[in-house]
Order: C-alpha cells, then structure tokens, then sequence
C-alpha cells in the first residue's frame, strides 16, 4: 500500500512509448526497506495520495475525481492504482524511475505484489505504466502499451493529461474486472 496514501496516484507521457515493468517481489523485508531507502533519495518528491500530481498539469477537481475512482477501484479489487506526474524524470530511464517510485512508496500489497502505477512526465515527454509482478499476467506489457498508444497519447497529445490518465486509469480498471 502506498505509505501515508489512502487515495492517490501515479502518472508520466511520452511520444516514446513504455509499456508495463514487471516488478519482482523482495526477497527479505530488509531488502525491501534498502531499496525503498535508495529509490526515496532518487525521487525527490512525497506521495500526495493515490494522485500525485508533482508536475502540476491536473486541477483540484480533476485530481478529486481521480483519486475517488482509485480508492473505489481499490475498495472493490484491494488492487492499488497510483497516478503520478513528475516535473522531471532527473535524466533517469521512466522505467526505473516508475519501478523506483511504486517500490519506494510501496504501492499495492506487501508479499502480493500487485501494484499499478500510471506515470507521466510532460516535460521529457514519457509515459508509463509499471505493474507488479502480482498482476503482470492479467496486465501484461503488450496490453499496456496498446493502453498508452491508444488511450492516452492521443490526449496527451493535444496536452489534455487528465483525459488521457482517466482514460488509461479506465482502461486498466477495465481489464481487471
């Protein structure tokens, strides 16, 4: 679950399309409380809920709306969506950098592993979605990357990010059912 989030998310864009990591589960809970440690220092910014929206691109209502459709998604499935925008991928590859992120704020069930986390970053232009190794049979990469081309990049194209999110957020809601 994502420490001190009850409702939020994770999310980034990209022309370059990323399709979904497949995290693995820690072996010791001490290697998970080292990795979390090292990826905290490489994002340098808190969760805020089950929407993060670091980069600024989403309103209030918008933010609202996400987070209320995450929590339900969440209630019903005990599966953990987070949508992200970040200001800045730092340099780093948006997949290690999502992977870093949902470990480090430990997004989805500890021992399950079944985590999503949907991350936008406007300004390099890179989209994720990083699903845990719990989901990636029901989730797996060629879905998400057909997820990102066809539901999100046309939105976020004309830089409409909340549609796109929602609309990604829909898609995956969607194939979990």
């Amino acid at each position: 679950m994502v420490r001190g989030l009850r409702a939020s998310g994770v999310v980034a864009l990209a022309i370059v399309i990323c399709a979904c990591s497949q995290g693995q589960p820690s072996s010791s809970s001490a290697a998970a409380d080292a990795n979390a440690q090292i990826a905290d220092r490489k994002n340098p910014f808190p969760p805020t809920g089950l929407v993060t929206d670091a980069a600024n691109v989403l309103t209030a209502n918008q933010r609202a709306e996400m987070t209320q459709k995450l929590a339900k998604f969440e209630s019903r499935t005990r599966h953990q969506m987070a949508i992200v925008t970040t200001p800045s991928l730092g340099g780093r590859d948006v997949a290690v950098y999502t992977k870093d992120l949902a470990n480090s704020w430990g997004v989805g069930r500890k021992g399950i592993n079944d985590g999503i986390v949907i991350l936008i970053a406007p300004t390099e232009r890179k989209v994720r979605i990083s699903v845990g190794h719990g989901l990636e049979e029901r989730l797996p990469n060629a879905l998400c990357q057909q997820i990102i081309e066809s539901e999100m990049l046309p939105s976020f194209r004309r830089q409409d990010y909340a549609k796109g999110l929602a609309a990604g957020a829909d898609a995956l809601i969607a194939h979990l059912r």
